[in-house]
């Protein structure tokens, strides 16, 4: 019998997609997710054609995915860090942010359901600072995992707009967007009441 064994693999530093330096393929994908950004927003700069509707769909589409790919592989091969925790929900706002505000010129998304879903993101960033300053750890609920799936969804069928043959794209979109609007706004409410809970057991006894 051969005493030959086969060449071991590259150990995971020596690979600059594994590597635990800032560009890794989890982080790298984080970045092109950014990158995307402005090309959506381009595609939605003035009242755009079918084909730059479903363009820009693709792209938000690709984005979303690319989303759970980069944080899969983050656990995967162990590669969570300070930068990936800070851009992998940036680029994931940011995306949403910009594909919400341009649609509200077109007149495909209402302005006020835009303002109270980015009022709800600010306000709930400063809870999760002002728990982390106070060292108490607030587990994101289910509700706001319903939040996110329905807002998403919905923004790709009013990112897409045009009705089809069978589907009115935008009527839709527009359904799933008040869904995504009522997890919203409870999902607030449950960390707000999840914040008032911890502070209240970690409050001393007078």
């Amino acid at each position: 019998m051969s005493d030959l064994q086969p060449p071991p693999e590259p150990a995971a530093s020596a690979v600059w997609y594994r590597r635990r330096g800032f560009w890794n393929l989890p982080n790298a994908i984080t970045v092109f997710r950014i990158a995307m950004v402005p090309v959506v927003a381009f595609a939605l700069w003035t009242r755009p054609t079918y084909h730059w509707a479903v363009a820009s769909c693709v792209l938000f589409v690709i984005a979303m995915l690319s989303d759970v790919l980069d944080g899969w592989l983050a656990r995967r091969w162990d590669l969570q860090s300070v930068a990936g925790a800070f851009l992998d929900p940036l680029a994931d706002k940011l995306m949403v942010l910009t594909a919400l505000v341009m649609m509200i010129p077109l007149g495909w998304v209402p302005a006020w359901i835009v303002v109270l879903m980015e009022s709800r993101e600010l306000a709930i960033s400063g809870l999760r600072m002002v728990a982390m300053s106070e060292g108490m750890v607030i587990a994101a609920g289910s509700l706001g995992k319903f939040k996110t799936a329905y807002q998403s969804t919905a923004i790709g069928f009013l990112l897409w707009h045009y009705r089809t043959i069978t589907i009115d794209a935008h009527s839709v979109g527009i359904l799933l967007l008040y869904v995504s609007l009522l997890f919203s706004l409870a999902s607030a409410a449950e960390y707000f009441w999840g914040f008032y809970q911890y502070g209240k057991r970690a409050r001393p006894a007078a």
